[in-house]
């Protein structure tokens, strides 16, 4: 896989990061469980663009 399409693919995990947050956030009311969140977005885009 070249450059280009990995950060593409690294853009495109950016838009649930933000709106996946605001969701978590509303729902458990702190941001440690965002935190986490971002961490498992974070493993699982690493996850795709090693491949």
């Amino acid at each position: 896989m070249d450059i280009p399409r990995k950060l593409g693919m690294l853009i495109f995990t950016a838009v649930p990061a933000i709106v996946g947050g605001g969701i978590v956030y509303h729902f458990f009311g702190s941001f440690l469980q965002v935190i986490i969140f971002e961490i498992l977005l974070v493993l699982a885009a690493l996850g795709l663009i090693r491949n």
